[in-house]
């Protein structure tokens, strides 16, 4: 294996010497097949961590930078249940979706891959520092630009393509209508490849870009079975079909420590969307003392999180469908 002329061979021998690091070109056995067949194929690629992931059936999870609290754990419980029935969630390491897709899945097996936009010793964003040093360590981290290259913005639809062509098929869970997700979800559409989308409040601008999917043919999710019912073969678990869905969504089995039934009823007239203390209790034909006091019983047990501006958002621990 020879490096290319602008790689450094002392620079690379070094970084190879380190345990779990690696240097694959297109002719070396280990080189994704997908990633060969790109018109732009990369020339090379440099990677941390269990080059086995490679070889397994993941799907992409990619989602907005600023995602809202229930879309974190929108994505978080989907990566940890599909990886769960044994596919490896791929993503882009990025803050928000991404970063909530690769932690989900390494609290389900473990199998995550991050792909950079970045020289692989060039993190960004850098508070995803511990994230990555987590990802190295129980899954694989990978990238095609060399080292020290900073980020730059046209070096994101070079890292989305890899993503695409690594994937089986790709969830978006919240996305505006110009997020970089949506190139993602592209690619994977352009190969034939399966894309879903979940839906939210129709007020809500990280759910225009998942709706616009929609309409162009994405399939809506709910639960893992929407998913894995579309996958081809080999899917995580070959032959094999996911437990069924719940068809209705009970708030009180699903939420058993509510602190009181009066808490329950203001926890379900909260609706998707971030409302103020104010403006909650005028919905609610409460007082804002009553509101308050009810809202931190709440936060305590994690039913509601506080956002910026004031406002406070529920929280729905797992999506229908989900154990």
């Amino acid at each position: 294996m020879v490096p290319l002329p602008d790689v450094p061979s002392d620079t690379l021998k070094f970084w190879l010497s380190q345990e779990h690091h690696h240097y694959l070109r297109p002719e070396d056995r280990d080189f994704p097949a997908p990633l060969k067949e790109i018109n732009s194929a990369p020339v090379h690629l440099y990677l941390t961590g269990h080059l086995s992931l490679l070889q397994r059936p993941m799907l992409a999870i990619v989602g907005s930078r600023r995602a809202s609290t229930q879309g974190i754990l929108n994505a978080t419980a989907f990566a940890r249940a599909l990886s769960q029935e044994g596919l490896t969630i791929i993503s882009g390491l990025a803050i928000g979706i991404d970063a909530a897709a690769h932690r989900g899945a390494m609290e389900g097996n473990g199998q995550t891959v991050a792909v950079m936009a970045t020289g692989i010793d060039r993190l960004y964003p850098s508070d995803n520092q511990a994230l990555a040093q987590q990802i190295a360590k129980q899954g694989l981290i990978l990238s095609e630009f060399d080292f020290g290259t900073p980020a730059r913005p046209w070096h994101f639809p070079h890292r989305n393509r890899l993503i695409a062509h690594l994937s089986l098929g790709c969830l978006v869970v919240e996305a505006t209508l110009d997020s970089g997700s949506l190139i993602t979800a592209q690619l994977a559409l352009d190969q034939g490849k399966e894309v879903f989308a979940i839906p939210g409040s129709i007020h809500n601008p990280l759910s225009r870009g998942c709706h616009q999917l929609i309409r162009e043919g994405a399939k809506l999710v709910e639960n893992i079975a929407d998913i894995l019912n579309e996958l081809p073969e080999p899917n995580g678990k070959t032959g094999e079909n996911p437990a069924s869905p719940q068809e209705n969504f009970p708030l009180e089995s699903t939420h058993p420590t509510f602190p009181s039934v009066e808490c329950l009823r203001l926890w379900q007239n909260m609706g998707e969307l971030p409302m103020t203390l104010d403006g909650l209790a005028k919905q609610s034909n409460l007082t804002v003392s009553q509101v308050a006091l009810m809202l931190t019983s709440l936060e305590l047990a994690g039913h509601v999180a506080w956002i910026s501006g004031g406002r406070v958002q529920r929280l729905v621990h797992s999506p229908p469908g989900f154990p």
